[in-house]
């Protein structure tokens, strides 16, 4: 049980390579580097939306209270 030997990662190597090619494990990294990026992305452009205006004409958030003080003579 303990940790894998160097004859057992060149196994799983070998494995690895017969089944995707030599040429498919660049193309993979590169997709999942273009995902990351675009993720980041698209984290940043969330970030730097600005929140929505107040509609003018709804009244649901806006209250306006008109007071006047009483003058104390």
């Amino acid at each position: 049980m303990g940790s894998f030997s160097v004859w057992h990662w060149l196994i799983v190597l070998v494995i690895v390579l017969v089944l995707f090619g030599r040429g498919k494990i660049p193309e993979l990294m590169g997709d999942v580097a273009k995902g990351i990026k675009s993720f980041k992305k698209g984290m940043a452009d969330e970030d730097n939306t600005p929140p929505p205006a107040a509609d003018p004409t709804s009244n649901v958030n806006s209250k306006t209270v008109d007071h006047k003080a009483d003058e104390i003579k």
